[in-house]
């Protein structure tokens, strides 16, 4: 069988390269077209979902896949969602275009984030050597939570923030305050505030 199959190959050896070239364009041609359709999708999903009242009746899980969407949007790479029980803390993890890495930590939650989840992350941290941590949530933050992160390089993304964010501003977009001179001063809601 082998034999014969050389056999073939050998006297219709024209034949073959034309079928295996029109293989080979046909397979790549079916996976751009299967990346098109899914990053598609993705958009659409995204545009149904980039509303602050949508983002309040998700599950945590949908929250998650959200902010995994809009870090996409915004052009990381290497977007992983870890979530679920058992996470360490961590929902996603990102490398920004700069080649800046993110942890993100998501709360879904009607009520003000306290400082023990600012205490979580910055623990869940210590497995991310390297990483910059983010708590982004649909409420706000505490005083008490505010002051845990304020001597931090956390960004703390509230409900005014996540509806910026949303509407298409790049929350996450700052340059690296290592590179750039960044104080680790915040205003109210994380940001930083460049010298």
């Amino acid at each position: 069988m082998v034999k014969r199959l050389i056999e073939f190959i050998t006297a219709n050896w024209p034949l073959v390269i034309v079928i295996t070239i029109v293989t080979v364009i046909g397979i790549i041609g079916a996976l751009l077209l299967r990346a098109r359709v899914i990053e598609a999708r993705r958009q659409e999903w995204l545009r149904d979902n980039a509303r602050l009242e949508k983002a309040d009746r998700m599950t945590g899980s949908q929250f998650e896949a959200l902010i995994e969407a809009l870090l996409q949007r915004d052009g990381f790479h290497k977007v992983h969602r870890i979530g679920g029980s058992g996470d360490g803390g961590v929902d996603i993890v990102a490398v920004a275009s700069t080649g800046e890495r993110f942890v993100v930590q998501c709360k879904r939650w009607a009520k003000s984030v306290g400082s023990p989840e600012i205490r979580n992350l910055l623990g869940a941290l210590h497995a991310y050597p390297g990483h910059r941590g983010v708590l982004v949530t649909t409420a706000d933050f505490t005083g008490p939570a505010r002051q845990s992160a304020a001597s931090t390089e956390l960004i703390l993304i509230n409900r005014v923030q996540l509806a910026a964010w949303l509407a298409g501003s790049s929350v996450l977009a700052l340059p690296s305050r290592a590179r750039h001179g960044y104080r680790s001063s915040h205003r109210p809601g994380g940001t930083a505030i460049p010298e």
